[in-house]
């Protein structure tokens, strides 16, 4: 345990306290002497944000209802406190014993936003643990990765001993219980990371290797280990009703990002965006039952106090028993003032009748995301809404007493025009014209209408992987001309760092040669990358020129159908002809059906069957 006389010290010293010192209701502390296996779970960034992770408090309930396991949490601390815990000497710990993170079997990181890299680095660093896989003995802990962005985990991949492909539910179990076996007979790193290779789902990097070519694409990626399968494939749960789901949550002492009851509807979605990549990676669509979700529900709300119910999913209006559902919980906790939320509406599957049962108890904004500002635009990326979905969604929005609207939409897609930019504005002076075309006495209100763009990030295992991002100076262009053109003071309009998003596509689209670039821009200073107060373009520029990296190669350049991807050896079950198609679709605007109205044959059925293929 850490010094806690020190401890107690600086707590006096940083701006909120709440984020380190532990528990909070429903948190769970052990006898870590009395456990086989120390777990830690690791959150690249601070508490606030990590808290509100529904990963976190699946996993972390599910490995603490194991005797002999302990899983306890730790997140990057924030500026102050580094400050402080460097000044007394006190190592990175986690939450629930203020043990350092040094002390633990697994450190588990969970990679949810490719701009969190530089704070993994930074967080074994003040643990004292070495940051390069080569560099740690058998004595210290296992830095072991998930989540959405270990889909392509060549850019950290010197950095962790093996990564976890797939529903941690499904497959941490397997991992930990090899683990103990390993433990109990004297532990060697190199002969666990030999068989826990062989478990479906786990890639250990250091059992392969890259040759390039003189073009600095990719030649081949081999195992040089005999017995390492040469594709991983992912892992997923087939029955989410009989997968694990905790019937408590951690309740913090201060404010998260998302201060509520997250109640997991289905995963997987069956649209077919095809800038989505959590829509391609999460497949097939899995639904719960609304049995399953009113029992949760009624454990969740007994054990939380929260007042406010998130029906969360990729999509949730496509969930095929919503209006049951919301009627449902609307009659359980309308009295007692528990509100049902839905994090984001579709434009076309818009339920006006869900929306009624959802008002009755608050009224929060209406969040919508055309994408594209013209029809032809979304055709191309399958969005498959229209501007009459939009009319009338809003148009019952605003008779129903809303006036508080947002429009998220994406600049930078493939083929965009300055027509289909302009579209934004046009979009968002429709809106507001609709409101004020109202009668007076209608209007409720005072009209907010947000129009939020985010710059488009080319992402791994979507048909938009071979397109080359915007450069930088494109993106500002294209900020710059909406800007100008909309000037109300009823409309905002917001957008996102254009440096960000290039490097979040080099990052996302990176080979095992930019790990370097990346502890180099940490050497320089960055964390927080995603803070836009603390992000520092420069500082990644200088380590791309001093470790020879061209960020232009992997975030920019077009490619071939033929060039072998850096994550080309992971199988997410969906075919590479599939996404080929898809592309080519794309450039001629034509639109793929949802699935759930018949097969597209994205090869999901065929290679992890169970969903609603």
């Amino acid at each position: 345990m850490i010094d806690i006389s020190k401890f107690d010290k600086i707590l006096k010293k940083v701006e909120k306290p709440a984020r380190y010192i532990g528990m909070e209701k429903n948190s769970v502390k052990k006898n870590l002497e009395q456990v086989k296996v120390k777990f830690a779970f690791a959150f690249p960034d601070v508490y606030d944000v990590g808290m509100s992770h529904l990963g976190l408090h699946i996993l972390y309930n599910l490995l603490n209802n194991e005797e002999d396991i302990a899983c306890e949490r730790v997140f990057a601390p924030w500026i102050d406190m580094e400050e402080q815990m460097i000044k007394e000497n006190i190592p990175l710990f986690t939450l629930e014993n203020k043990e350092p993170i040094s002390n633990f079997d697994f450190i588990g990181f969970t990679l949810q936003y490719e701009m969190s890299y530089t704070n993994i680095i930074n967080m074994l660093h003040l643990g004292g643990i070495p940051i390069l896989s080569k560099d740690r003995k058998d004595t210290d802990p296992l830095v072991i990765a998930g989540g959405p962005c270990a889909y392509n985990p060549e850019p950290i991949a010197d950095i962790f001993d093996f990564f976890v492909l797939g529903e941690g539910e499904e497959i941490i179990l397997e991992i930990l219980n090899l683990y103990k076996e390993h433990k109990e007979r004297g532990f060697s790193k190199c002969e666990f990371l030999k068989e826990v290779s062989q478990i479906e789902g786990v890639y250990v990097p250091q059992f392969y290797e890259v040759y390039y070519k003189e073009d600095n694409t990719i030649d081949r990626m081999i195992p040089i280990v005999e017995g390492v399968p040469e594709k991983i494939n992912k892992r997923i749960i087939k029955n989410l009703n009989n997968s694990y789901y905790p019937q408590k949550l951690i309740i913090p002492f201060i404010e998260i990002v998302h201060d509520r009851i997250s109640l997991e509807i289905f995963r997987g979605c069956t649209r077919g965006c095809r800038f989505c990549q959590a829509g391609m990676l999460y497949r097939p669509v899995r639904e719960k039952d609304v049995d399953t979700l009113l029992n949760l529900a009624e454990k969740l709300v007994e054990s939380t106090g929260y007042e406010d119910i998130s029906l969360t999913s990729l999509s949730s209006c496509d969930y095929s028993q919503l209006q049951l559902l919301v009627a449902e919980l609307m009659k359980r906790y309308e009295e007692k003032h528990i509100s049902i939320s839905l994090p984001s509406l579709r434009l076309d599957s818009f339920s006006l009748g869900i929306l009624r049962d959802i008002e009755k108890v608050r009224k929060t904004g209406l969040t919508f995301a055309p994408e594209a500002g013209s029809q032809r635009l979304r055709d191309v990326i399958n969005k498959g809404v229209t501007e009459e979905d939009l009319e009338r969604a809003v148009t019952f929005a605003f008779s129903e007493g809303w006036s508080t609207i947002k429009l998220y939409f994406m600049i930078g897609l493939p083929t965009e025009t300055q027509e289909d930019l302009l579209g934004i504005k046009k979009l968002g002076y429709k809106v507001k014209d609709m409101f004020f075309k109202m009668p007076k006495e209608e209007r409720k209100g005072n009209l907010k209408i947000t129009l939020s763009a985010s710059c488009f990030v080319p992402k791994p295992f979507t048909p938009f992987q071979w397109v080359g991002q915007n450069s930088v100076e494109e993106f500002n262009e294209k900020v710059k001309l909406l800007k100008n053109e909309i000037r109300d003071n009823k409309i905002t309009f917001n957008y996102h760092d254009p440096k960000l998003s290039y490097l979040e596509a080099v990052l996302a689209r990176g080979d095992r040669r930019l790990c370097k670039a990346i502890i180099r821009a940490w050497e320089k200073g960055c964390k927080f990358d995603g803070w836009s107060d603390i992000f520092d373009f420069s500082k990644w520029m200088e380590a791309f020129e001093e470790t020879g990296i061209d960020g232009d190669f992997y975030a920019l350049r077009e490619r071939s159908f033929e060039e072998v991807l850096p994550w080309d050896f992971i199988d997410i079950g969906i075919t590479k002809e599939y996404l080929i198609k898809e592309y080519k679709k794309a450039t001629n605007g034509q639109l793929t059906r949802d699935c759930r109205l018949g097969c597209n044959n994205c090869g999901i059925n065929r290679s992890f069957l169970g969903g609603v293929c």
